[in-house]
């Protein structure tokens, strides 16, 4: 049994739950099928570690159970399109028509992206440390998202985009369990997970090829987006590489260093994005996605002058006045409710980042955002 940890949003107070919940170590709390009736009752479960079967959200996940009965806001469909995701992977050796049904997902992915990129990179940036034996098709959504944000910037045209999306989508194809397990344990990498590791780029093609795929340059991009212009990535240590696989690894670093794992925490968003310009030189696609970001990109927790702590919930006309929801009060006592700040205003002016960083945002990005739970 692989366990999932619960996050608050996935329980729907008054609804029949999907799945089972169980503790950390497996044991059975709730049936599926109870009802959590009030906050009380989720709080002590998210207390106990409260936890799913990652093979019974599967199971809901496709057979829609979740989504009977109330409509998905923005953040619940990006949820789905990770399970979405999912399933196109894994069915890329057992069904026919998977390069028809990720073109598909990329298309959706684009739509959710464009529909709202403040909600986008808000993904990227708060990122659930319980979850983390779902890295791997996290970790391929934001890449794709990423590029999309980034291709659009620098004026790519639809092709070229589609390409490094789907590419984004699918260079881990060979080690979609293993990511999981290695953010989720506590100990460094085995000889043989970094065996794995090292021919991944090889095997995904392998996959991708027998699943279809005869795009030249899609195929190149997973093949080469390990490989270092100074010999030293790998399987072959090719020293001259494409730019699609180029610009794909380094939005996959970027997107790395800012997801947690058990053995580390996070970069910020400002030490990942000025160790993508210094890597890169300066390059346009670098800049692009920095652009994208900001200073204090949608997530970032913020101190403002006017004593609140607040989260970035949209990019303001300029990259270092976002708006921010505040999560306390002037005295810094945690807010029930949120009033979102126009930090361009003297009196809400962000004077930095929390002295204390492990922040822990209980409350639904929902609210920040104004949208209906």
């Amino acid at each position: 049994m692989q366990l999932l940890g619960l996050a608050q949003g996935q329980v729907r107070l008054g609804e029949p739950l999907p799945w089972s919940i169980r503790d950390a170590q497996g044991r059975l709390l709730l049936a599926r099928g109870h009802v959590v009736e009030n906050e009380a009752q989720l709080a002590a479960l998210l207390e106990r570690g409260a936890s799913v079967d990652i093979e019974e959200v599967r199971a809901a996940a496709a057979q829609g159970e979740a989504l009977r009965t109330r409509q998905l806001s923005l953040f619940g469909l990006w949820e789905r399109a990770l399970w979405q995701l999912d399933r196109v992977l894994r069915s890329a050796e057992t069904e026919p028509g998977f390069v028809a049904r990720l073109d598909e997902l990329v298309r959706h992915i684009e739509a959710l992206t464009l529909r709202d990129p403040d909600i986008a990179i808000w993904l990227t940036v708060r990122q659930d440390r319980k979850r983390l034996t779902i890295y791997a098709l996290a970790h391929a959504v934001h890449c794709a998202l990423v590029a999309l944000l980034m291709a659009r910037r620098l004026g790519w045209d639809e092709p070229r985009t589609g390409t490094l999306m789907r590419a984004a989508l699918t260079m881990n194809i060979a080690i979609l369990e293993l990511q999981g397990r290695m953010a989720a344990q506590g100990v460094p990498p085995t000889p043989g997970q970094l065996d794995q590791i090292r021919v991944h780029p090889a095997r995904g093609v392998e996959l991708l090829r027998a699943a279809g795929v005869d795009d030249a340059a899609w195929l190149e991009a997973v093949a080469q987006h390990h490989e270092r212009p100074d010999g030293g990535g790998y399987p072959d240590g090719l020293r001259t590489v494409a730019e699609l696989p180029t610009v794909l690894r380094w939005i996959d670093v970027f997107m790395a260093k800012m997801a947690p794992r058990a053995l580390r925490a996070p970069l910020s968003p400002q030490v990942a994005a000025r160790q993508l310009f210094q890597e890169t030189g300066g390059h346009a696609a670098a800049a692009a996605i920095i652009k994208e970001f900001g200073i204090y990109p949608p997530g970032e927790f913020v101190q403002l002058k006017s004593g609140e702590l607040a989260v970035v919930v949209r990019r303001g006309a300029n990259a270092s006045t976002p708006l921010a929801a505040s999560i306390t009060d002037r005295q810094g006592m945690p807010s029930v409710s949120t009033v979102v700040r126009d930090t361009a205003r003297p009196e809400f002016a962000i004077t930095g980042l929390p002295a204390v960083q492990a922040v822990v945002l209980r409350m639904p990005p929902e609210r920040l955002f104004g949208i209906p739970e």
